[in-house]
């Protein structure tokens, strides 16, 4: 199996390429050349197997040819080990044909975890059987950091940068990042918001003399490493409902269009999937673009589920390589057109196959803080905001099968909105309450590409004489 660019001009990789390089080095983002599929068969023996196997029979078409392929059960035994629950992914049924996919029982407590434990000892073999260091850089609106962090504190290969907008995270969420003290890790407070974070992370990326002095790579879901690992739990829910003898569909409280375009992934390998619910705050970017076929970011807006406040969705680019007939002159195109007028338009044909597909709500605080109080009226089960927007949606939607939301994290990461909804607030696990009583550690800076960038080759172990001339002028300026 080889990974080809969403732009059409980077070179074509194995697996192992595509999870250290994170980003293509066009500046697309890396896909599969072609959906492997599972039969309905082989679908249907997957019942009765523990997550670490499902993963391995999901996953070992996307290594073929791979030297990680031989690593693969090992590794995903290791990674899913230290879960706080037996299933690893469980379902919870919340009322007639209605269940929740909790994915929080994980070393964060958020569905991050899933992906990154995983990512985190692939990218370390690789880099130990090369001989050699990276840098991952990365940009979180709350969890992804805390999930990298932890996957990655303490190890001798690789160095994390972690870019997070100042003020804009949980308390919890930022104490589960800086709390970490390895050398190796190293969080910055950027002030701005998630969007501009993640602008920064890809101008570093586009830096070719930069990314390559400092073999920089990535962790967010721009690396389809992660992709491939959230299809997983597609499967093993479906199959747990019945499938492929019997449709489900889910709903997916999503920001960065990563955690849904993997249920998309899914249904190309051949899981009956009937609806795939996109469900998005008041950060509405993808719900007005199925709604009037524009794709039109704006300025982020602060909310109660702070992980989905983005309107640049990356992944949706992953997307419309594939509604594009996987033309990367279009999507680049479509790239430039974003990048010069804040907007594009889909085709008629673009879509109508989108929301034969997809279906897409906004959720606005009102109805995620009523959410939450209602379920807990029901059932005693409290949910973050985020599972709360998903649900909130699904509600909306009469999809006439089971209907899965995924519960994306555990309720006492996000205390101050639990407590304005329910007037409790909810019980902390012993793993998160011995977080939160550590020092914090993290530096504070600007939204200014040139500093982020001088800060990171200062301290950067992955180093070659390149570097661009941007790089070195930071590193004059921050007194590298």
């Amino acid at each position: 199996m080889r990974y080809v660019s969403t732009r059409g001009e980077g070179s074509s990789l194995l697996f192992e390429g595509a999870l250290l390089a994170g980003l293509a080095r066009d500046g697309g983002l890396t896909m599969p050349e072609s959906w492997p599929q599972l039969s309905p068969a082989e679908i249907g023996a997957l019942a009765g197997l523990d997550y670490a196997e499902v993963a391995d029979r999901i996953m070992r078409p996307y290594l073929e040819g791979d030297p990680s392929a031989g690593e693969l059960a090992g590794v995903l035994n290791d990674a899913y080990a230290g879960f706080h629950h037996p299933a690893v992914a469980p379902l919870r049924q919340i009322g007639p044909e209605s269940w929740l996919l909790e994915l929080f029982h994980g070393p964060t407590l958020a569905f991050k975890d899933l992906a990154m434990q995983l990512l985190a000892r692939l990218m370390d073999l690789a880099l130990k059987r090369r001989g050699a260091r990276a840098t991952i850089i990365g940009a979180t609106s709350g969890d992804t950091g805390a999930a990298a962090i932890e996957a990655f504190r303490g190890l001798d290969m690789i160095d994390i940068f972690i870019l997070h907008p100042k003020g804009r995270v949980t308390e919890v969420q930022r104490r589960q990042m800086t709390s970490a003290h390895e050398p190796n890790v190293h969080n910055i407070a950027l002030e701005g918001t998630f969007d501009d974070c993640q602008a920064i992370v890809k101008a570093l990326f586009d830096d070719a003399a930069l990314r390559d002095a400092l073999s920089l790579t990535g962790v967010n879901s721009i690396n389809f490493a992660r992709i491939l690992a959230q299809i997983v739990y597609y499967f093993t829910s479906a199959v747990a409902l019945g499938s492929p003898y019997r449709n489900v569909s889910f709903s997916v409280p999503t920001g960065n269009f990563g955690d849904i375009f993997a249920g998309y992934a899914a249904r190309a390998m051949g899981l009956p999937i009937k609806r795939l619910v996109i469900a998005t705050n008041l950060n509405d970017s993808l719900f007005r673009a199925l709604s009037t076929g524009t794709y039109e970011p704006r300025g982020v807006i602060a909310t109660s589920s702070p992980s989905m406040d983005i309107q640049l969705a990356s992944n949706f680019e992953r997307l419309l390589f594939e509604l594009a007939g996987r033309d990367g002159v279009q999507v680049k195109a479509r790239m430039d057109e974003l990048r010069a007028r804040g907007s594009f338009q889909l085709k008629k044909t673009e879509l109508a196959e989108l929301r034969s597909l997809f279906a897409a709500h906004s959720i606005d605080e009102q109805e995620t803080e009523m959410t939450i109080r209602n379920l807990f009226a029901q059932t005693r089960i409290m949910i973050d905001p985020h599972t709360a927007v998903g649900l909130a949606a699904a509600w909306r939607e009469n999809a006439g099968t089971p209907m899965i939301v995924l519960s994306t994290a555990h309720a006492a990461k996000f205390p101050e909105a639990i407590e304005r909804a329910l007037g409790l607030e909810p019980e902390r696990p012993e793993r998160l309450k011995a977080k939160l009583g550590e020092e914090e550690r993290l530096s504070v800076l600007p939204n200014d590409y040139a500093t982020v960038a001088g800060f990171v080759s200062a301290r950067a172990r992955a180093k070659t004489p390149a570097t661009s001339k941007n790089a070195k002028k930071a590193r004059t300026e921050v007194g590298a």
